[in-house]
């Protein structure tokens, strides 16, 4: 394997703890201006074997480099040099980009080329869906993202997606400033509530009206091949059985919505909310049985088999937003039961959505022994990723297992959690380990890969993302974070030819590699989070 130097594509703001990474070199390194003289030079220092990426790795620190500005780096012996840049707000575009993805993903409507430009496409899936086993009976539910590389929408990935972003709204208002470039820009509303308002009308259209019960899904019966456009997309739309997962995180992301949306549109905010206690109230009536494909529907299933975390995120993110003792009395008896993460961040496990609800409501409504439980659960868990990120070689808190379908949001979502921690107790360890997160998402791993499209000197080509693949644009829609390696070799081409890779060098950025090469809103959101509190700090 030849050496090479692992950086941060886009750069570094100029007061950041600043790192770089060689893989099979040793040695000295020096930083040059632009005209040639040296304004920084040290020794790199050996991270040891990682079994993770089968590589020797070095570490190189120039944070005392802090004057704006573009420089060389350059190792002795590798026979290259790489560019290097320090702005305070390298991460601006970026933060827009990752933003703008949601709107790429809007179904239902005209992406106009105002708006959209090159990636503009007419409107999509605007008929009605029928539920599934009812021919006869249809609903209009336009609208909302679609979920990834395919054209389907998903009420539990949704849910996430949303309560991520709503989450990177209340920490880091002031990331938020700066329009997107979307239709709704300038019209009064953060354009990041206006993206969620998008999303949140459609899975306000997937409740029945009848039980309050919330649809799992709606998607044409099997995914339409890889080189179709969205309006092209021609597939029956059915709308799958109502199920608890979905109803449980409707209520959760809902609830979280009418907290924040009361301050632009009294009227929505109270819609909102009284959705999600319908949606609550079916809960509980009805069994927590896990979600499965019904006969003849192969799309996205999202099936969860554990859904006690589901009713403690819903009861949670009720108490914040209305402090009835009813919905505490739910949480105490979840932690009564336990049987789950109280501090993951996944779509499948969701219980750390419900500790942050839980650690943000009105203190008076709260227990404060409970309270103090869950605060120190999430710091242990923090000083865990901020352990195992020193162990590794890129220095993110992902160890070899974690290389799964969807890694990069894994590492995003811990990202997350370590800044959530910073506000809970202040530590620099726990930022500086959320922003590691961000350099190995741009470069600093071990495939020296960019992970977003559109951004970065080797970034992602080739996802498995319909549009991308099927419009007459050679570049993909911008601003998309893939899946990234996973060891578990879940598609054919991985298998073919990423047969004993490390972990963390499963990836190919190729259309057809799903499940390491696709696309998805969720994840995306926790890199939103994350970058947000280097943009709006």
């Amino acid at each position: 394997m030849q050496a090479a130097i692992h950086i941060n594509q886009l750069g570094y703001r100029p007061q950041d703890r600043k790192r770089f990474y060689v893989s099979g070199c040793g040695g000295s390194f020096a930083v040059f201006r632009a005209d040639g003289s040296e304004v920084f030079a040290g020794e790199l220092q050996a991270v040891g074997d990682d079994k993770a990426t089968g590589m020797q790795v070095y570490i190189g620190d120039i944070s005392d480099v802090i004057e704006v500005g573009t420089y060389q780096l350059t190792v002795p012996g590798i026979g290259q040099s790489v560019s290097l840049a320090i702005h305070p707000d390298v991460y601006a575009n970026l933060h827009k980009g990752l933003q703008k993805f949601f709107y790429f993903q809007r179904c239902g409507v005209e992406l106009s080329a105002e708006h959209a430009g090159e990636f503009s496409h007419a409107a999509c899936h605007v008929e009605k869906a029928h539920v599934y086993a009812e021919p006869s009976r249809r609903i209009d539910c336009h609208g909302g993202w679609h979920d990834a590389g395919d054209y389907g929408k998903y009420v539990v990935p949704a849910a996430k997606a949303v309560a991520d972003l709503l989450l990177a709204y209340e920490f880091y208002p002031k990331a938020f400033m700066s329009p997107v470039g979307i239709p709704e820009s300038g019209a009064g509303l953060p354009d990041v509530l206006s993206e969620v308002r998008f999303e949140l009308e459609w899975m306000l259209r997937m409740q029945d009206e009848q039980t309050g019960g919330v649809y799992h899904k709606v998607t044409t019966y099997r995914f339409p091949p890889l080189s179709t456009m969205p309006e092209d997309d021609r597939g029956k739309l059915v709308l799958s059985p109502i199920s608890y997962a979905a109803t449980a995180t409707f209520a959760a992301a809902l609830a979280h919505a009418a907290r924040i949306y009361r301050a632009f549109d009294a009227d929505f905010a109270t819609r909102c909310l009284n959705a999600a206690a319908r949606a609550y109230e079916w809960c509980t009536s009805h069994d927590a049985e896990p979600f499965h494909n019904p006969d003849g529907v192969a799309t996205g299933e999202y099936g969860d088999k554990k859904l006690s975390d589901e009713h403690y995120w819903a009861a949670a993110s009720l108490l914040q937003a209305t402090g009835e003792d009813c919905y505490h009395q739910a949480c105490l008896q979840a932690f009564a039961t336990g049987g789950f993460s109280l501090t993951e961040l996944g779509w499948a496990d969701v219980g750390g959505y419900g500790t942050i609800a839980y650690l943000r409501a009105d203190r008076a409504v709260t227990q404060a022994q409970v309270w103090e439980h869950l605060r120190k659960a999430w710091l242990t868990e923090a000083d865990r990723l901020v352990s195992l990120g020193a162990c590794t070689a890129f220095g993110i808190p992902l160890a070899e297992h974690d290389y799964i379908w969807g890694s990069n949001m894994v590492l995003l979502n811990r990202g997350m959690h370590l800044l959530i921690a910073y506000a809970l107790e202040p530590s620099d360890l726990y930022v500086d380990g959320a922003l590691q997160t961000i350099h190995y998402m741009l470069g600093e791993n071990a495939l020296q890969q960019c992970y977003v499209s559109g951004y970065g000197r080797k970034p992602l080509l080739h996802p498995h993302h319909r549009p991308s693949v099927a419009d007459a644009v050679e570049a993909p829609v911008p601003g998309m974070l893939a899946g990234g390696p996973n060891r578990n070799l879940q598609d054919t081409v991985a298998r073919e030819r990423l047969q004993n890779q490390p972990a963390a060098r499963c990836f190919l950025d190729h259309e057809e590699s799903y499940s390491t090469n696709e696309v998805a809103v969720y994840w995306n959101s926790p890199a939103v989070f994350v970058v947000s509190h280097f943009v709006g700090v």
